[in-house]
């Protein structure tokens, strides 16, 4: 009866005990005296019959470069630690006395465990590794009572680190609240047998309990605003329930619990007025109903409110248009998680357009929107209307129009012959064509015979003849700047040209930078000179970046390269042509970081590092 492990399988209650070894990126504090044994290694490698305390369990090659099993959780904090042993000869490492418990009451005590030893490596230069094996016993205070044991059995090292959880669960006797945990090594010492433990615990365990309501599925009930107030039969479900007492809770935030009054039994009618959510406390007997150490909690039961949304609004209550023109969308606003249906009537009427705060029509009239909720249908019947008026009038145009900077005027026409104009000029020219000289936004209204009108909107732009201010070069990436903006084109090969002056992945050599204007208004050129050194290389031989060469060096016929590894030893030394492979001596260098120095022979030198993966 003592030889079995097993985790709880009903509620829980809060930890009582939890030892999870603190946080921080620095070895110990050692165990205090009595607890273990073995003797603290600091930031050492712990030997056999030793142990430290630290974030990451990497004190030896052969150990899992790994972290504990909670590195950075709201509990344990940032680069949380755990408990690591090089266990030594079969026997007791770990002795903790816990306090605070309840008598006649049924707990679980659970821990983490690993075997640190990674086995896809060398094992302990040859030899068989031995497994961690480790048993837990449960003990009255004065040591004379085991309450519950169990052992782990073997857990063999494994080439990547895994936690699992351990655990057993136990009845405390008539008048006790404290007890012994002790932790017993069952493995040899010697090769292997190497273990991190983190995130020991105590915890009450009770029958599986959770909160359920008639003709609902799940722990979860939505309602619309509008349905409130309501009664919501709620039903405790647990196994053996006459052996229990209840304290069914609230709360409006699931952080916050308080006990509701004389609500004791396994059924509770809740009366719902806003978002609420609801628990149970479980003992097995009054008195523990109010200690932490005592009691567990049944699954909570969230009863959401949703509130009605506000009615759309508009700031285009009235939408005007010409009949030439396409009918816009009718749009309203409501929030981002709100959307409308549209209908044809201020109340009741027909469903026109469902889901989107935008409604178009095919016909002239008044279109009513209604706010509702997606997720639950929750809605205000306050319905916004928004009216589409149709006149005669076409749609607006706008026109862009160039001219060079040696071109004095130009001619700017409205084109529609149908129609008086008026233009936006100083003098308000109302001629069908106008000349300017500057550049600048103009517009003209034309109104037809009917009375409809559009505008016309005709952006000029001078384009001034470009000039090559400057070639920016930054590794493989080029931008060329001229003197003064404008509308420009720009090419690095004469042939093809782009609206952007930044080019990317450019080759190393010499290159010829062009930027011409637009409807042939100029052009200019400039020479530029390019060095392309990698950042990486991977010489794997699959025909991509398996060499690191620096593109454009071949132009320096005087040029050397000297490449170096990361603690200054001289790899290769060669000329500008030089495309290194990955290795030295016929050996393959590591994956690493690697140091260059260019020298051009005019003096320039240039130095840097890259990387080299494999």
């Amino acid at each position: 009866m003592f030889g079995q492990l097993g985790l709880c399988n009903g509620s829980k209650g809060s930890p009582i005990f939890k030892e999870n070894f603190g946080s921080g990126m620095t070895h110990g504090p050692a165990l205090a005296p009595g607890i273990t044994t073995y003797a603290y290694s600091g930031n050492l490698r712990p030997v056999d019959g030793q142990y430290t305390i630290y974030f990451i369990m990497n004190q030896s090659p052969n150990w899992h470069p790994s972290l504990d099993h909670t590195p950075d959780s709201e509990v344990d904090g940032l680069n949380g630690k755990c408990l690591i042993i090089n266990a030594g000869p079969p026997g007791e490492f770990y002795k903790k006395t816990v306090t605070g418990l309840c008598d006649n009451t049924n707990y679980e005590f659970s821990s983490w465990i690993t075997n640190m030893l990674n086995s896809s490596l060398p094992l302990c230069s040859g030899n068989p590794s031995k497994p961690v094996d480790v048993t837990f016993e449960i003990w009255n205070v004065t040591e004379t009572t085991l309450l519950r044991t169990g052992s782990t059995g073997s857990i063999n090292a494994t080439p990547t680190s895994i936690w699992t959880q351990f655990g057993l669960t136990f009845s405390t006797l008539p008048g006790q609240t404290d007890l012994i945990l002790k932790l017993i090594n069952n493995g040899p010492s010697g090769c292997g047998n190497d273990l991190a433990i983190d995130d020991i615990a105590f915890t009450a365990c009770n029958d599986l309990s959770k909160i359920t309501s008639p003709g609902i599925t799940g722990s979860t009930k939505t309602y619309c605003e509008n349905e409130l107030p309501v009664t919501l039969p709620l039903n405790l479900i647990i196994a053996n329930s006459a052996n229990h007492v209840y304290q069914w809770q609230e709360s409006t935030d699931n952080i916050n619990w308080t006990d509701i009054t004389a609500e004791n039994g396994l059924n509770y009618n809740a009366t719902i007025t806003a978002t609420k959510y609801y628990r149970v406390k479980v003992a097995q007997n009054v008195s523990s109903l109010n200690n932490p150490s005592c009691y567990t909690l049944s699954d909570f039961f969230s009863v959401i409110v949703n509130p009605k949304p506000t009615a759309p609004t508009t700031t285009t209550p009235i939408v005007t248009i010409c009949s030439a023109q396409t009918i816009p969308a009718l749009t309203v606003t409501v929030s981002s998680v709100n959307s409308v249906n549209w209908y044809d009537a201020l109340t009741g009427g027909n469903l026109i357009q469902s889901n989107s705060t935008s409604y178009t029509p095919t016909t002239a009239g008044i279109y009513y929107a209604e706010a509702y909720i997606p997720s639950n249908n929750c809605l205000n019947t306050t319905r916004t209307p928004v009216e589409l008026v149709v006149n005669n009038q076409n749609p607006p145009v706008e026109q862009t129009v160039y001219f060079c900077e040696s071109q004095p005027t130009i001619d700017l026409d409205a084109e529609d012959l149908n129609g008086t104009y008026l233009w936006s000029t100083p003098t308000a020219d109302t001629t069908q064509k106008i000349t300017v000289t500057t550049a600048g936004i103009y517009s003209v209204v034309i109104t037809n015979p009917l009375g409809c009108f559009y505008t016309k909107t005709i952006t000029v732009e001078k384009i001034t003849f470009p000039l090559i201010s400057s070639v920016d070069i930054n590794e493989d990436t080029v931008t060329i700047l001229t003197a003064v903006p404008g509308n420009y084109e720009y090419s690095i090969d004469g042939v093809y040209y782009q609206t952007s002056n930044t080019f990317y992945d450019v080759k190393g050599g010499l290159h010829i930078a062009y930027v011409r204007g637009l409807n042939n208004c100029g052009k200019d050129e400039k020479y530029f000179f390019l060095l392309v050194i990698p950042k990486f290389f991977t010489p794997n031989n699959d025909n991509y970046q398996d060499y690191f060469e620096v593109e454009g060096l071949s132009y320096y016929p005087k040029a050397t390269i000297a490449i170096f590894d990361r603690y200054g030893k001289l790899l290769k030394h060669a000329g500008p042509n030089y495309k290194w492979d990955g290795t030295y001596l016929g050996n393959q260098m590591p994956s690493n970081d690697y140091w260059y120095k260019i020298s051009l022979g005019n003096g320039t030198e240039m130095k840097g590092h890259f990387t080299l993966k494999r």
